[in-house]
Order: structure tokens, then C-alpha cells, then sequence
């Protein structure tokens, strides 16, 4: 089934692409100076390209949520109150035990619902919480004069900062677990290939 039109694709690249780089080049800040080079990048090229982007990450995050608001897409994130917690314990085991087990997947992939529970979750969580996060601090350790001064005694800039790692490393783990779940489709990588060419392979050859 078509189930991922051009521009969720091409979102979806761009900010694969920046996550990674802004990953590389946060790692790089936090562990070098401006002589050392014991990470990927130095010092100041890891700040370069952090900043460079962090805007185009932005603008990124902009299109994705213009592109939910006017299209259909933006469905597919709405949490319903009813049973979700219920839903969300029957995902869990079928990630614990029942795919190991061979047992049918609870919530199949169609047209109305692109995402089980658990990756809704998720996904509204980092998408909508930790990137608005991760901007906000990002903005204000690249203008640190629009941040507090201080706040219940600490520095706004050391709490902003803290906020910044701190996110920064939940969408680490995330992406990690992200594409792990990725290779839990019909083979390991259909669900690769689906970003590509816009189409589902689920687990109904009919399909």
C-alpha cells in the first residue's frame, strides 16, 4: 500500500541527515577544545556545522508540522484516550516475547493507522516535545541573551545547556531504538525500502 508520500520521504531523509551530524558534531563539542581533534571533527568546524544545522533543522521542523496540518498525515499522531493504555501493554509484549513466538502483529500497518501504539508514543513525544525542546535551548545557547539570567540560583545558560544534552542524548537512544524497530517489517530491510519507494510491504503478500 502507498502509505508515504514525497514529502514524508524527503523530511524524513533531511532530518535523518541532520540528526546524525548534529550528533557527531554535539559529540564533538563536548569532548575537544579548540586544539584537540580526539573525536570526528574539531572544535571549531563541530560548531560550524552544529550551527549550520541546527537552522536548517528548524526549517525542517516547520515543514514537517505545515505538512501534518494541511494533509492527512497529521492523523496519524492523534492519541486516543480510549484503550490506548491497554494497547500500548498488548505492543510491549508483543515486542517482549510475541514476535519471538511468531504470534501476529497486534496493530497492522494500514491505511487509517500507520503507527501502533508504542511507535505513536514515541513518536509524538520526540517530534513534538523533544525537537521543541532541543530548538528552544539550541536557540538559546546560540543567543544567550534572550535566556534567564539565573533561575532558582544556577546560571540559565548552564540550565539551558543541561536541557540541550539531556534532550539531545533521548533522541540518541531514540534513533538508536528507531532503527532497530526498522528492521522488524516482512524482512529487515522492507521497511528501508519503503522510505524509498513510498510503499508498505506488509505482511499480507496481498497488500
Amino acid at each position: 500500500m502507498y502509505l508515504y508520500p514525497v514529502w514524508v520521504r524527503l523530511w524524513h531523509l533531511v532530518n535523518a541527515v541532520l540528526i546524525l551530524v548534529l550528533i557527531v558534531t554535539g559529540i564533538s563539542m563536548q569532548y575537544t577544545d579548540k586544539q584537540d581533534y580526539i573525536m570526528v571533527v574539531g572544535f571549531a568546524r563541530a560548531v560550524k556545522w552544529h550551527n549550520i544545522a541546527s537552522v536548517i533543522l528548524i526549517i525542517n521542523f516547520i515543514f514537517f508540522v505545515a505538512g501534518n496540518i494541511f494533509t492527512g498525515n497529521g492523523r496519524f499522531y492523534k492519541i486516543e484516550r480510549k484503550d490506548f493504555i491497554l494497547n500500548l501493554g498488548k505492543q510491549f509484549k508483543y515486542y517482549a516475547w510475541g514476535m519471538f513466538k511468531g504470534e501476529k502483529h497486534p496493530f497492522p500497518v494500514t491505511l487509517e493507522s500507520k503507527f501502533n501504539p508504542l511507535q505513536k508514543l514515541s513518536y509524538v513525544l520526540s517530534m513534538y516535545v523533544a525537537v521543541p525542546v532541543l530548538i528552544i535551548t539550541g536557540i538559546g545557547l546560540l543567543f544567550p541573551e534572550v535566556v534567564v539570567y539565573r533561575f532558582m540560583g544556577i546560571s540559565g545558560i548552564v540550565l539551558t545547556d543541561i536541557l540541550h544534552i539531556t534532550t539531545g542524548f533521548f533522541l540518541s537512544v531514540f534513533l538508536i531504538i528507531h532503527i532497530y524497530t526498522c528492521t522488524l517489517g516482512r524482512t529487515p530491510t522492507s521497511l528501508f525500502k519503503s522510505m524509498l519507494s513510498g510503499y508498505h510491504e506488509s505482511e499480507n503478500h496481498n497488500d
